[in-house]
């Protein structure tokens, strides 16, 4: 039977090692090669052709690990790559797997959980860990509510009347009344009016919350264009 080639990357020596202890007992798996950075990995990638990649993120640099999945995977895609690290934060676990990752597991995971995941990797049955799946529900849910309140602002926007829309694209780059009246060559009263007429088809209280509206879900540059 022909073992599963390992590449182990990791800039602090006792990890390599512990990883190196760990696959030694396995029959059907081997240590090929070892890397301490970034950059080290992608060489020894393309050298030693690994079937699976046990690598670290922060190394030379903060995303030492996350650099070098996305290099190796666009040129050596069949390569299978496991992050392995201390690192928790949503930003980096989503960076790791747009770079095409298969797994992401804590250094605190035991051995045994380690070489289960290296047999999972290598039969394509990764699974995606409960850590992973309440950080991707999460990340539904935002992408859902943002969706959700950018369809509302952008029909509340079509709802406005032509002057209104003028006016709100002033409010968005923070006009006073005073000066959106003597833009607009109107009476105060006027635009008091139309503001109000536009708080209420927004549903909002007061300008500053309906601008800070728009400015979360970046639609100013949309509303320059109109």
């Amino acid at each position: 039977m022909t073992p599963i080639k390992l590449l182990i990357v990791d800039d602090m020596e006792a990890h390599r090692r512990r990883l190196e202890r760990c696959i030694s007992k396995e029959k059907d798996m081997q240590c090929i090669a070892t890397a301490n950075s970034g950059y080290e990995a992608v060489l020894k990638a393309a050298m030693h052709q690994p079937d699976i990649i046990l690598m670290d993120i922060q190394m030379e640099n903060q995303l030492a690990g996350i650099e070098a999945a996305k290099e190796i995977n666009k040129n050596l895609p069949d390569i299978k790559i496991i992050m392995l690290t201390v690192h928790e934060d949503d930003n980096i676990i989503f960076a790791a797997f747009q770079t095409g990752i298969v797994d992401y597991m804590i250094k605190s995971a035991t051995d045994s959980e380690i070489i289960k995941g290296i047999r999972a990797a290598h039969d394509n049955l990764s699974p995606i860990r409960p850590i992973i799946a309440e950080k991707i529900r999460n990340e539904f849910k935002r992408i859902k509510s943002k969706e959700e309140s950018l369809l509302y602002v952008i029909r509340m926007i079509s709802d406005l009347t032509t002057s209104e829309l003028e006016i709100l694209k002033l409010l968005c780059e923070n006009k006073t009344r005073k000066q959106i009246a003597k833009i607009r060559c109107v009476e105060q009263d006027t635009v008091k009016k139309q503001i109000s007429s536009i708080l209420k088809k927004f549903n909002m209280a007061n300008t500053k919350e309906v601008v800070n509206t728009l400015q979360a879900l970046k639609i100013f540059d949309v509303l320059k264009t109109l």
